[in-house]
């Protein structure tokens, strides 16, 4: 007997917004605002104004490509000192929101901040964009 299988998505949605709900750094739903009516931010530095993401981001985000050899490390902040969020792949196509400048990776000092309300930095270093990608509004 087939049965439709409707529910079984919307349980594996809901197991994944549960993981990702569970860290410390996890994203607030889409749409779902801070008290000051923007929505959810990462910070550049350690002490400074948070970057918006408005809620009029455009439908198309900047890309860029991994070209590192090996796993790119996803960071908290714009250094490699500060906490691992996750890796990326040689050769993933990811989102940019924009960029900022931080810890000087062989000879560039920026790092981009993920797109889809993703949080991390990664260092551009080793992402090559697809296109232009402007720098965070603080």
């Amino acid at each position: 007997m087939n049965r439709p299988r409707t529910g079984r998505r919307v349980a594996s949605g809901l197991a994944v917004l549960a993981i990702i709900g569970s860290g410390p750094l996890a994203a607030a739903p889409a749409g779902a605002a801070d008290v000051t009516g923007s929505p959810a931010a990462v910070s550049a530095v350690a002490g400074d104004p948070l970057p918006t993401r408005s809620a009029r981001t455009p439908v198309e985000e900047p890309r860029g490509k991994v070209v590192s050899r090996i796993t790119l490390s996803i960071r908290e902040e714009p250094t490699s000192r500060s906490a691992y969020l996750g890796g990326l792949r040689p050769g993933t196509v990811i989102p940019l929101f924009c960029k900022v400048r931080g810890e000087n990776v062989d000879g560039n000092n920026l790092w981009y901040l993920l797109g889809d309300a993703r949080p991390g930095y990664v260092a551009a270093r080793y992402v090559e964009n697809q296109s232009p990608v402007p720098y965070c509004r603080r």
